[in-house]
């Protein structure tokens, strides 16, 4: 579940496939990412041609083509409508000798069971796969209710979170599973909480002038120093890497003047500049 849609992400490497909810799946083997409507969750899709032309394995770097290409996908107003609040309700309240709750940046592992709020319907569960929901909290990596309705919380307890679209999958909805405008509802349990790495301010790496705004010219030498890195600067990875620096800034650049201010970029990145 990212950020602003909630998917599959699916990594094979060379003797196991791996699926993980909202992840980006940056396995040290990882030789493909595929980012597709899943049948139960609808993630938006990241075209393999794209993926396979860079094969960066940067966190940076993937996460601004996954995150742009497929989190925001056409949705223009994901940002949180006025008076839009998420619910809380504890369903099995934390246990009286709790010494640790959740808080940005840590590690959670989590049981959950998602239905649509107006008709009822599940979209997906972790409970129906046997095996936990693993992410890490304030890293961008999971819708922004969860963001919001999982900190401050015990392992061992329970919630129920009522979210509204503007906090799920906005206007766009998700595939043929979620509706546009849909609320969505979430019973969860917090089943471990371990430390989390510090997210790279991958805004600060970009802004090579440090002028607090990314050009084009910026981001475009980014992403080739990050396919430098992963050995794959040849023709392919050129072929896709305009179309990509295009699709970057139609998603990022919000006001339209050609950078992409900090407020703006939804990569990783930290608050202080």
């Amino acid at each position: 579940m990212l950020r602003a849609v909630l998917g599959t992400i699916s990594c094979q490497t060379r003797n196991s496939t791996r699926t993980k909810l909202g992840s980006w799946c940056l396995l040290g083997g990882c030789v493909y990412l595929g980012i597709a409507f899943d049948p139960r969750t609808g993630r938006r899709k990241i075209s393999t041609k794209v993926v396979m032309a860079l094969k960066l394995h940067s966190i940076a770097a993937l996460f601004l083509v996954a995150l742009v290409l497929s989190s925001r996908g056409d949705d223009s107003d994901q940002n949180e409508a006025p008076g839009e609040k998420i619910t809380v309700e504890v369903m099995t309240p934390p246990p009286e000798d709790c010494e640790r709750k959740s808080k940005r940046n840590d590690m959670l592992s989590m049981h959950y069971v998602g239905t649509l709020t107006e008709s009822g319907t599940k979209f997906d569960a972790s409970l129906d796969r046997g095996e936990p929901f693993e992410f890490q909290l304030g890293a961008g990596q999971v819708i922004k209710g969860w963001e919001e309705g999982l900190v401050d919380m015990c392992v061992g307890e329970k919630r129920k979170l009522l979210i509204p679209a503007s906090k799920g999958y906005g206007s766009s909805g998700a595939g043929d599973t979620i509706p546009p405008n849909a609320g969505l509802t979430f019973e969860v349990e917090l089943l471990e909480i371990k430390d989390g790495k510090v997210p790279p301010n991958v805004f600060k790496e970009i802004d090579v002038n440090e002028d607090k705004f990314l050009s084009q010219e910026e981001v475009s030498d980014y992403l080739k120093r990050q396919a430098e890195k992963a050995g794959d600067s040849g023709e392919e990875m050129m072929q896709q890497h305009n179309e990509i620096i295009t699709q970057i800034f139609e998603h990022e650049d919000q006001d339209k003047d050609g950078l992409i201010s900090h407020d703006e970029f939804s990569g990783p990145k930290h608050d202080e500049l």
